[in-house]
């Protein structure tokens, strides 16, 4: 039998992938502007973003208003087994298929501390309302988000990404903001 999170795993991927390239270009444009308006975005100066697969909440455009903004944006570089780190991306034409099959920074790079960084935009295949997070399975957030210690750590997610609750374990890394199209918020309560 396979562990719970593998089958989760598998089921919130199916229903990524059966999303439409229309519906999801629309929730993410709908997120994006959601994000752009909170006091998190406004007063971040440096944002550690993912660059998205092709069923993921798609971020182009809010790579494009931090270049509008001049926000220092981020995105991960693979530097070796469940090992990240912050590359900076001063515009797209940097951009090039890397590790993962993923859009990554390949040259010139310019490594952001994580300690830096005011603002990560986690990817996740679930979400709970507790703010825990199911990833790929692959370790790199959970490795790298400890060491982001001044950054918030929000989701943009498709309504059914966000669940009641998940199976966690002890390395799990948390969220602080989970946005959804539906108008769900979940935060940290201070």
């Amino acid at each position: 039998m396979l562990p719970l999170k593998k089958v989760l795993r598998r089921e919130f991927l199916s229903k990524r992938a059966a999303v439409s390239i229309s519906e999801r270009d629309r929730i993410s444009h709908e997120l994006i502007k959601k994000f752009t308006a909170t006091e998190i975005y406004r007063e971040a100066k440096i944002i550690m973003a993912y660059a998205s697969m092709p069923d993921e909440i798609q971020l182009n455009e809010l790579f494009a208003a931090c270049f509008v903004d001049k926000k220092i944006l981020a995105v991960p570089f693979i530097v070796g087994k469940r090992e990240m780190q912050a590359v900076e991306v001063p515009n797209f034409d940097v951009l090039e298929v890397g590790e993962f099959n993923i859009l990554s920074v390949k040259q010139n790079q310019n490594f952001i501390e994580p300690a830096q960084i005011d603002c990560v935009v986690v990817p996740g295949v679930a979400f709970d309302k507790n703010l825990n997070r199911l990833g790929m399975g692959g370790g790199y957030y959970d490795k790298f988000l400890p060491r982001a210690v001044n950054a918030k750590k929000i989701a943009l997610a498709y309504d059914f990404q966000l669940v009641d609750a998940l199976p966690i374990e002890e390395h799990d890394v948390k969220v602080d903001v989970i946005l959804t199209i539906d108008g769900s918020v979940c935060y940290e309560v201070h």
